[in-house]
């Protein structure tokens, strides 16, 4: 079984520098998914709201039998969520779900600013912290005038997760972050369309290194401070993702993944777009 480094957040709280993402799966594929990767060493679980499979994630950990206390649990919830009173009932029912009695990081999903009630969502996560129901305070897909409207505010979250991989460097998102202290989560860490794994760079690091395409990209983000959170299911492919502790990358070698970047293209706008 790996044993995964852990990344320090802000506030404290020792985050698992490696997670498992969850979506698109239902309730029952969860459950399975996340009481193997359990098995193999994960300790990090992402979910939402959105993906309707919060009490698959619970119920994977609670058949793991592993304590609740050293597992951390990430949910998100929807934007008609974004009030002090409205983030309670999010966290109530996220945590109904769930079957815990705290969540470790709660994150708003997306900052939705048309309505603009995003800083009293966040506002209401600190309330949560005081009261010791949550650990940390997350937003998701937070661009950098977002994240300083709530520095502002004198709200600073914990953590930011944003989409993320060599095709998409993020680079002014990830520096924000870095300036305010905010570790960023990569979803979607491995590309969402499979070219990345597939191109010449990947594949020839690969090689030399004698991993996978994917463990190449994985170690990208970990060797840098990231915390990827890929999806997967079967006990091969949950083991693989995180078997990229035993090595590490040139420095020239990161640069020439993260010279892959396209920019912002397809990347979703998190100004027009969110749930």
């Amino acid at each position: 079984m790996s044993t995964v480094p852990t990344v320090t957040l802000r506030n404290g709280l020792e985050l698992p520098a490696l997670g498992m993402g969850t979506w698109p799966m239902d309730n029952a594929q969860a459950a399975d998914a996340v009481a193997a990767a359990v098995e193999a060493g994960y300790r990090l679980f992402d979910t939402a709201e959105n993906y309707g499979n919060e009490a698959g994630v619970g119920e994977g950990i609670r058949r793991s039998g592993i304590a609740r206390s050293d597992v951390v649990i990430t949910t998100k919830f929807n934007k008609q969520w974004h009030s002090r009173d409205g983030v309670r009932r999010a966290f109530d029912a996220s945590a109904r779900r769930l079957g815990t009695e705290y969540i470790d990081l709660l994150l708003v999903h997306w900052p939705n600013p048309d309505q603009d009630r995003y800083g009293e969502a966040v506002l209401g996560l600190a309330g949560l912290l005081e009261e010791g129901l949550i650990r940390g305070i997350g937003v998701s897909n937070f661009k950098p005038a977002h994240l300083q409207r709530l520095a502002e505010a004198g709200v600073i979250p914990d953590l930011n997760q944003i989409q993320v991989d060599p095709r998409h460097v993020r680079e002014a998102s990830r520096q924000a972050n870095n300036r305010l202290g905010i570790v960023t989560e990569s979803w979607s860490p491995l590309g969402r369309d499979g070219g990345l794994l597939e191109d010449t760079v990947v594949t020839a690091l690969a090689a030399k290194y004698g991993k996978t395409p994917g463990q190449i990209v994985l170690r990208w983000h970990v060797q840098q401070g990231l915390v990827p959170i890929p999806k997967a299911s079967s006990p091969a492919h949950l083991a693989e993702n995180l078997a990229v502790f035993d090595f590490a990358l040139e420095e020239t070698e990161i640069a020439d993944l993260s010279a892959l970047d396209t920019g912002e293209a397809g990347i979703l706008d998190s100004d027009s777009f969110g749930h």
